[in-house]
């Protein structure tokens, strides 16, 4: 304890002396720090913040004179000239708070000046856009998250320290990390981003997750994407969504700046509120105090997000430039909360960069050689914003006990600690794991596992798997499981059993190799969950779940070819039998309704099959085309970015060979275009374009057929862009070519936003489409208008449709009940 005492007062001294050439804290009048004032000298060749605690730190290349300019949004700018004779040299400084006055604001009764102020910075906002359309820069970032009141256990899994940034009281820094990078950007949307040094406290092998591309929020765009697309105040329809008030105007360096107060119109809208400085006749930017929150952005557990933003004016450039950026967040929920905050320096513009044509890549992000290598003494020398007490402690207290956490003895007594069996274990499962040797050994709950359905009858499900990680962030691995279930009425056990290895996390190559005995749908995209169909049947006598049983053997590889294509593979032997109903229980008998066969082409046939039993070989291969795709290249991983810039396009080819009954042999191609298009205010529209063609499929088996994903249920859950609400499961399932079109538009409070008392609840509007053409068959068509984001307070997790269905005359309507949640008790 006391060497790390002495480690932290050591690094404390050094990161405020040694390499900090002039040092010093800002404080407010009344002798506060303040935290992220920008000081720079009058040429702008040098630039530091200060921290949460107002300390600074700015490098100069030699000792002489220079001009300091003390830069901070609500203070008066101060400059500050000082001869440096030595290092280092310390200068502490006051900054005094400032005063906004409208003595010089001509007030017209018929005008809000506000209005007028933002009308011409819309006016002017493509023009100053234009100004930004290509730079290279250097670029800082630090992430901090803070977690307050932890509890021991989350759904009876403990939580330990998480990685020992937790105190006695389950509060602390449980993420810190720092980037320095070299940055290029070209309008509209090429970028390129090289991390020269990486940081992450406590993990010497860590990379940083900050990216510059991820926390570039223009508020020269329209919108500021947030998980939901947040309208800028100088946006072109901004005043739909906003009020203005000039709070007041000063001066900085002889420029008048207005200060101009945003206020919603309607407050659970898209919209920021706060402040917005802007400088007159320019209409630029000088700096903003926006925030928006949780409700806004549609993301529950977040509590506020505020931005702040700084700008200097170039000289060169002719333009107010952004050099500091803070992003603030707090969050809470299920009775964890927190804060953080993202901090972002961008100095050594340059604005006329000569860019070759190999310049912009695909990759948007690399790392240097050795970037998470870099000593104590490195990021001394050239972290621009200095640590604060706490993340200096932070950063100590961790990195001290990181080959401690590491060792065989820690690691197993945690692991003995959390591999004591509780009586959660039953609903949730067991774990047992080796992490020294990177070994886990897991086992399912058979009570989530037991369900219902008429062929096995009661059944339960036991999932048991071993895996090996192959590196230490569990990129790399081979595991192998398998799958036992029993049904109580048919009285049979099947298993199945598989070995999976993935090589790397690059092209991510993935080796699966299955065999066994189990029961499938017949449709195998799963159209219908067994959760569900345990309630349908036992409380409404609907058996919609349809098997048969597989007795298989299977082969998969899947891997990246190359950027932008992945190759999905699998060649499989399977003997398929039908299945027949063998339990008819349900605990609330219906006079009017009644089980229906396990075949769907003869429902009320309890004798017939659907197919004949037969074997069959299968091979199917897939590729999937990310036109455009983007990535980021960590020294292990690659990371695919998604664009809604182009869709996806998925190629399948299917063939069915060697069947012991000829006419079951089969081809069929399958083609799948997939998008998500932003729209900016007005929400995303999403599409999924299917169409497919047999070849020799005349007599082929019922089980191979195109099946499509129905929903007699009443109960959506999960995409609804790849099925149909009110269409029944099998009834128009076809060996013939078809065509399948799902389309939705999301307007995210766009429409329900501005309609007065509703914009209160926060839901958003969905309109739908979908349709299937299959040859020789008139169109099935639904159109759906919906509701989202129900619920109350931060829990949002359901949806609600009207759907409209029409075929063959026959016009049906019902609601959709949509349950979020429903995946987690599959």
């Amino acid at each position: 304890m006391k060497g790390s005492l002495k480690l932290l007062l050591f690094l404390f001294l050094i990161s405020r002396f040694s390499f900090a050439q002039v040092t010093g804290t800002v404080r407010d009048n009344n002798g506060l720090p303040l935290s992220y004032v920008n000081i720079y000298t009058e040429d702008g060749a040098h630039g530091t913040t200060t921290n949460e605690d107002g300390n600074y730190e700015l490098r100069l290349s030699k000792k002489g004179e220079y001009e300091l300019v003390f830069q901070f949004l609500g203070y008066q700018t101060r400059k500050k000239k000082i001869l440096v004779d030595k290092f280092p040299f310390q200068l502490d400084v006051q900054l005094n708070s400032e005063t906004t006055n409208l003595d010089e604001v001509t007030i017209n009764s018929k005008d809000n000046p506000a209005d007028r102020i933002i009308r011409n910075a819309i006016a002017s906002r493509k023009k100053n856009l234009a100004k930004l359309e290509q730079y290279t820069a250097n670029y800082y970032s630090r992430g901090l998250w803070r977690i307050k009141n932890a509890p021991e256990k989350i759904l009876g899994q403990e939580l330990g320290d998480l990685g020992g940034g937790l105190d006695s009281t389950r509060s602390g820094i449980i993420y810190l990390s720092e980037t320095i990078s070299e940055i290029t950007f070209r309008a509209p949307d090429d970028f390129k981003e090289k991390i020269i040094a990486s940081k992450v406290s406590g993990n010497d092998n860590g990379f940083s997750l900050n990216s510059a591309e991820e926390s570039d929020f223009s508020f020269y765009n329209n919108t500021i994407n947030l998980n939901a697309e947040i309208v800028s105040p100088i946006a072109d329809y901004a005043f739909n969504y906003y009020d203005y008030k000039l709070e007041g105007v000063f001066y900085d360096e002889g420029t008048l700046i207005n200060k101009i107060q945003v206020n919603p119109k309607r407050p659970k809208d898209r919209v920021f509120s706060g402040f917005i400085y802007i400088v007159e006749d320019t209409w630029q930017i000088y700096g903003t105090e926006l925030k928006t929150t949780g409700q806004a952005i549609q993301v529950p557990p977040i509590e506020e997000l505020t931005f702040t933003q700084n700008f200097k004016y170039s000289e060169e450039n002719k333009f107010w430039i952004k050099i500091s950026q803070a992003v603030d967040f707090s969050f809470s929920m299920f009775g964890i909360g927190g804060d953080g905050r993202f901090t972002a320096v961008y100095s050594n513009y340059n604005f006329e960069p000569q860019f070759e044509k190999r310049t912009f890549t695909r990759e948007v992000l690399s790392f240097a050689n050795q970037a998470n290598k870099k000593d104590s003494l490195y990021w001394n020398n050239i972290r621009p914003v200095p640590l604060t007490t706490e993340e200096l402690t932070d950063y100590v207290k961790k990195d001290s006990i990181q080959e401690l956490k590491s060792s065989k003895k820690y690691l197993d007594s945690v692991d003995t600690a959390q591999n004591k069996f509780s009586i959660s274990n039953l609903l949730f499962g067991y774990s047992y794991g080796k992490t020294y040797k990177k070994q886990r050994f897991s086992i399912s709950s058979p009570l989530f596992g037991t369900h219902y359905n008429t062929v096995q009858g009661y059944n339960t499900s036991i999932d048991v798997s071993y895996r090996k990680n192959l590196d230490d962030n569990f990129r790399k691995y081979w595991r192998i499981y398998s799958k036992m279930n029993y049904g109580f009425s048919d009285d049979r056990f099947r298993i199945t059993a598989g070995f999976q290895k993935k090589f790397n996390n690059i092209s991510k190559p993935i080796l699966n190799v299955e065999a066994g005995v189990a029961t499938a749908q017949i449709n195998p995209t799963l159209p219908i969950s067994e959760r569900i169909n345990d309630i349908t049947s036992l409380f409404f006598e609907r058996n919609y779940l349809k098997l048969y049983e597989k007795q298989f053997a299977e082969i998969s590889y899947q891997q990246e070819l190359f950027n932008g294509f992945r190759l999905f593979s699998d060649v499989s032997y399977q003997q398929r039998n039908a299945l027949f109903n063998t339990s008819d229980n349900s605990w609330i008998n219906q006079d009017d309704v009644a089980y229906t066969s396990n075949n769907p082409l003869q429902p009320e046939n309890f004798e017939s099959a659907p197919f004949e039993d037969h074997h069959i070989f299968k091979l199917n291969v897939s590729g999937r085309i990310d036109f455009g795709q983007k990535y980021m290249s960590y020294p292990d991983s690659k990371v695919n970015v998604p664009s809604n810039k182009f869709p996806t396009l998925w190629i399948t080819y299917e063939k069915g060979f060697a069947s012991d009954i000829s006419e079951y042999n089969f081809d069929q191609v399958r083609v799948a275009l997939i998008q998500s298009v932003n729209l900016g205010n007005k929400g995303d529209f999403q599409y999924t374009l299917k169409g497919g063609a047999f070849l020799n499929a005349n007599e082929i088996s019922y089980l191979d057929y195109q099946h499509f994903n129905g929903n007699q249920t009443r109960i959506g859950s999960g995409s609804y862009l790849n099925k149909f609400n009110l269409l029944p499961y099998y009834e128009l399932s076809t060996k013939n070519n078809y065509l399948e079109l799902h389309a939705e538009q999301d307007f995210q409070g766009w429409i329900l936003g501005k309609l007065p008392l509703i914009n209160k609840l926060n839901y958003n509007l969905i309109l739908g489409a979908h349709a299937l053409s299959i040859e020789n068959n008139k169109p099935y068509t639904e159109f759906s208008v919906g509701i989202d984001n129900l619920g109350f307070g931060k829990y949002r997790l359901l949806r609600l449709d009207y759907v409209v269905s029409k075929y063959q005359g026959k016009t049906e309507a019902a609601f959709i009940f949509g349950l979020k949640f429903l995946g987690i008790f599959e």
